[in-house]
């Protein structure tokens, strides 16, 4: 059974929380990029639970649809 959060995230409900691996994977880039983003404003504020950093499905969702689908045809340099 596979339980990957990528996977799945469709599944997921909106008040859902994913780390920054499934991020990574949602947006095509790598991890590093993520953080870069975050600290450009450009994606929205993760949560911190604990020591855990997670991201809110439903707002991923609403970043997700305001990108235009151009940008993800692009490689990372």
């Amino acid at each position: 059974m596979n339980t990957d959060p990528l996977i799945k995230f469709d599944e997921l409900p909106d008040s859902a929380h994913v780390d920054v691996n499934v991020v990574a994977g949602l947006f095509g880039c790598k991890v590093p990029t993520i953080w870069s983003r975050l600290r450009k404003n450009q994606l929205p504020k993760p949560k911190k639970f604990g020591a855990h950093t997670r991201w809110n499905v439903g707002q991923l969702r609403v970043a997700l649809s305001l990108i235009p689908p151009q940008i993800f045809n692009q490689k990372e340099v």
